[in-house]
């Protein structure tokens, strides 16, 4: 299933062209009625000639409500840029069209509407416009459709330029993990709180357990419908509806995102690929605050720039964004960052569990372009390099994998020597060579200076050498691999090099002979000031 979504300026007619495509009205609110503009989204659906049914979100125009248009346009699958004829492109027009751009929005139709108010010559200028303020965007080349949602002119012909690209657009994979970004939460007399928005990545069923994230609070999907239709499983890409067992709506807010449990973590840290409008009137500098936008989601956010301390209009560089509140988002996601009145760039998650990266070093910058346009196993060496270890299903959500993919590849990864595998099934430790030989050599240098500082003991005990490994309750699996590949050698709970063995300073040796000689000499009289230090003592025991 795909969902169309309108974008462009405040009075060109989107809500009207979408009421005249599919009988709905998509303005709901009564402010939106008396005001005549739409501010909040708006949605309907429509059957297209060829019988396939599609949804439709319609945004608002306004500056001041780009926020709402953000939430909106991040599930749909084609764009439907309203010119209208009588005035042709305006700010928003621009802005909505970078918007599109920027979220990777590849498909499209400009559709000039209220074509009965011009001549055929103003109907071509708008027209020789619209073409170039599409080129070098991702639309560029996009089909041109004159309308009238008054006369109905056009509206046969658009329809059939939108059934046309949708036969060659590519349904949304189904990765087996769904994701529901929450774009309108209410509640319905008789069923309770309901949540609708575009399903990603996966399937949703009735009677399914969920999740909704960042929140984290567990619900039951108590039924479904799509286009006002129950339905039993919803499939990617479907305009969904879902009733919520056991949820207040005060729970909830946009931007929250229903899926299956204990996937799907929260951040407060990306990094990304950003790109600065070419238009913006000024540099985006390190340190700058935005307004992040990503699926429905807002949050303040503060921008780290990794390569240089400003980013020039037109620009691209690699960057963390330091959220106010936790997002739940993943690898590949796209994003926009606002300032209070206008859209400054965005681009692509690269990273949606972050560590904070250090700025101008180039072997970081080398691993995020790894991340970013490798291959499938680069992805997968390159999250790894960046933070190990990592079991399988964590490094197949991080790199946005399907785990049985990831699987495959992690198995021949291993076979050819280039991640190290540590403990059995799902539980698996993953280390990329290159860091399992340092962790290994981090553990050896451990054991060395203990040796150095205590050469009278036999070892380090177990339990100090997983503190120092850093890696909280997994270093167990960790050691017990070194131990199996020879680097250590295990002795009760006491850890060792495999060359290691107790040397005593003549002083220790004499304090020792001398302990023993009193006890054999007197083995009934306290030893008194010849007891030997502890270390010593518990070599003899």
């Amino acid at each position: 299933m795909f969902v169309l979504g309108t974008a462009g300026h405040i009075d060109h007619g989107k809500s009207v062209l979408v009421r005249a495509l599919t009988g709905i009205d998509p303005d709901r609110l009564r402010e939106e009625k008396e005001r005549g503009m739409t501010i909040e989204l708006g949605f309907a659906w429509l059957k297209l000639p060829s019988g396939r049914e599609v949804g439709v979100v319609d945004v608002p125009g306004h500056e001041r409500f780009v926020k709402n248009m953000l939430a909106g346009v991040g599930g749909i699958d084609l764009a439907l840029l309203i010119v209208a004829a009588n005035e042709g492109a305006m700010p928003q027009t621009r802005e909505h069209l970078a918007i599109l751009d920027i979220i990777g929005v590849r498909r499209g139709i400009v559709v000039i509407t209220k074509k009965d108010l011009v001549d055929d010559e103003l109907l071509s200028l708008v027209r020789m416009e619209v073409e170039e303020i599409i080129a070098g965007t991702a639309l560029a080349g996009a089909p041109v459709v004159a309308v009238s949602a008054v006369t109905g002119e056009g509206l046969p012909e658009l329809l059939a330029v939108i059934d046309g690209l949708l036969e060659t657009t590519q349904p949304r994979p189904d990765l087996g993990r769904p994701r529901l970004p929450i774009d309108r939460v209410f509640t319905m007399a008789g069923s309770g709180t309901v949540v609708t928005g575009t399903l990603i990545d996966g399937t949703l069923s009735v009677g399914q357990e969920v999740e909704i994230v960042p929140a984290g609070i567990k619900s039951r999907l108590r039924g479904l419908q799509t286009h006002r239709a129950k339905i039993e499983t919803a499939e990617p890409g479907s305009r969904v509806a879902a009733n919520l067992v056991g949820v207040n709506t005060s729970q909830l807010q946009r931007g929250d995102v229903v899926t299956r449990p204990g996937w799907l973590v929260p951040t407060r840290l990306v990094t990304v690929k950003l790109s600065l409008i070419s238009y913006l009137p000024r540099p985006l500098r390190h340190g700058a605050a935005v307004s992040f936008h990503t699926g429905a989601a807002e949050t303040m956010a503060r921008v780290r720039l990794l390569e240089a301390d400003e980013l020039r209009p037109g620009a691209a560089t690699w960057a963390q964004l330091a959220l106010d509140r936790p997002v739940a988002t993943i690898k590949g996601d796209r994003y926009i960052v606002r300032s209070p009145m206008e859209t400054l760039g965005g681009g692509g998650i690269v990273d949606a569990q972050a560590r904070r990266l250090r700025r101008f070093r180039p072997e970081v910058i080398q691993n995020l372009r790894a991340q970013e346009e490798g291959s499938e196993e680069d992805i997968i060496l390159a999250l790894l390099e960046a933070r190990q270890p990592l079991e399988p299903a964590a490094l197949a959500a991080r790199g946005n994998l399907p785990a049985d993919k990831a699987g495959r590849l992690i198995e021949e990864l291993v076979r050819r020597g280039r991640v190290v595998a540590v403990g059995e099934g799902d539980s698996r430790l993953l280390f990329t060579s290159a860091g399992w030989e340092r962790l290994g050599e981090k553990a050896a240098a451990a054991l060395a200076e203990y040796h150095r500082r205590f050469p009278a003991r036999g070892g380090m005990p177990r339990i100090e050498l997983s503190g120092r490994l850093k890696l909280g309750g997994r270093a167990g699996a960790a050691i017990t691999n070194l131990v199996k590949t020879g680097v250590l050698v295990e002795e009760g709970s006491i850890l060792r090099l495999p060359d290691h063995s107790v040397k005593l300073t003549p002083g220790q040796q004499a304090n020792i002979d001398a302990f023993l000689k009193s006890l054999e000499q007197s083995p009934y009289a306290p030893p008194g000031e010849l007891i030997p230090e502890a270390d010593l003592l518990n070599m003899l025991i």
